[in-house]
């Protein structure tokens, strides 16, 4: 009899981008690899933080049945204007149909609890305590840490040392903890146990889809500029005051084109921002189909990530961009994970938040010298096929639970 699986996390298909992608290729491959799969998730509603048309009319708890996988969804409260106060009713809303949920699990071996939400973990720790099923969880984001770090509050209160115990004390109650980066694990070491089980187990990349050999010009970056793209959520955790810098900074440069393409809470802010920038063009998110194209349409990618984030998230968009033959510039902070990537895979540039004009340096030098430009993303791909195949991290993950289940 195969062995049964429940994966609990708010993010799902057809969520398309970050942890929704993450966790419905996950699904999808232990079904593939005879697990017999259930998910409990919510609504899709993101980056767009709506919840998408084609679910809108369907009922509160909906059940469906996505490539072999069982999903029990909860229409949870989505917010217009995601503020921190907003999100933990999000959250919350979440919380109260996932218990309901948790009960229509009839028999379960492991329950994944898919993290930034650490209150799923106490819902996961719930349902494996009455299957006597073994508790895993994997942290993509460390939610509370990130809200500290973004300035989404203004100050650590008693509230926020609460949270923590609590975070701590949950994490400490799994059988196994898991998670995607070097410098988010060394976080995790210090917020549970010493002696209790930890692992790495970072994302990955197809780089059989994303294929800069084998791609169309997309037509978002059709023109014969120097195309620059930022593709992703338009969020909290990335610097938009240093990007609308940079933009301004090349405006004069009509060979150069900036290419933005994504959704987020900060979108409509930024909207604002550029309302009378002319080097700027802003898109809504592609499908995933289309992702490839898009990627190896640009000259370059950039990130620019909010110099207190450090090793709360990794923006694993990072490895589509390195995977698509394109060099990347990023910046942020010198400690952060991301740089350390850059900077040993030679995949393009890692900066200072301060040094604007060393990135409009790096900007022009790549425009005037293809051979560079090429070694750049030539370096980048090899490092993201060497370092974050999909089949090898997924057969870690296979690996993983097989051990989870001796």
């Amino acid at each position: 009899m195969n062995k049964k699986i429940t994966l609990i996390g708010i993010n799902y298909y057809p969520e398309d981008t970050a942890i929704g992608l993450y966790t419905s290729q996950l699904a999808s491959y232990f079904d593939d690899n005879g697990f017999d799969v259930t998910v409990i998730t919510g609504f899709p509603y993101y980056p767009s933080w709506k919840i998408s048309s084609e679910y809108k009319l369907q009922k509160t708890f909906y059940k469906e049945i996505i490539d072999g996988v069982t999903v029990y969804r909860y229409k949870q409260y989505v917010p217009k204007n995601p503020s921190f106060l907003n999100r933990m009713l999000h959250l919350l809303d979440f919380s109260f149909g996932t218990f309901i949920n948790i009960f229509r699990i009839k028999e379960v071996d492991v329950v994944l609890c898919i993290v930034p939400f650490i209150g799923s973990v106490f819902l996961a720790k719930i349902l494996a305590k009455i299957k006597n099923a073994k508790l895993w969880v994997h942290v993509q984001d460390f939610e509370f840490d990130a809200v500290l770090e973004s300035n989404i509050i203004n100050n650590k209160s008693q509230f926020f040392n609460v949270l923590f115990w609590l975070e701590a004390k949950l994490l400490n109650s799994a059988n196994i903890v898991s998670t995607i980066s070097t410098s988010m694990l060394l976080k995790l070491d210090n917020k549970i146990s010493k002696g209790n089980p930890i692992k790495l187990l970072p994302n990955w990349v197809d780089l059989n889809f994303i294929n800069p050999k084998n791609y169309k010009k997309h037509r978002y970056l059709k023109s014969s500029k120097f195309k620059i793209l930022y593709a992703g959520n338009i969020g909290e955790k990335q610097d938009w005051q240093l990007f609308l810098q940079f933009t301004r900074a090349l405006e004069k440069e009509e060979d150069i084109e900036i290419i933005l393409v994504g959704n987020g809470s900060k979108r409509e802010w930024l909207v604002k921002q550029l309302s009378e920038t002319q080097n700027v063009s802003l898109y809504e998110p592609v499908p995933y189909a289309d992702l490839s194209n898009l990627l190896c349409s640009a000259d370059l990618h950039i990130l620019f990530q909010k110099n207190d984030v450090i090793d709360t998230v990794m923006p694993s968009k990072i490895l589509a961009m390195m995977a698509s033959e394109r060099p990347s510039l990023i910046m942020g902070n010198l400690k952060s994970e991301v740089s350390t990537i850059i900077n040993k895979s030679n995949a393009g540039k890692y900066l200072d938040s301060n040094k604007l004009s060393d990135a409009l340096s790096f900007v022009n030098s790549l425009k005037s010298n293809n051979v560079l430009c090429n070694k750049f993303g030539a370096d980048a791909r090899i490092f993201a096929s060497t370092n974050y195949s999909k089949n090898e991290i997924l057969n870690q993950f296979i690996t993983t639970i097989r051990n989870i289940l001796k």
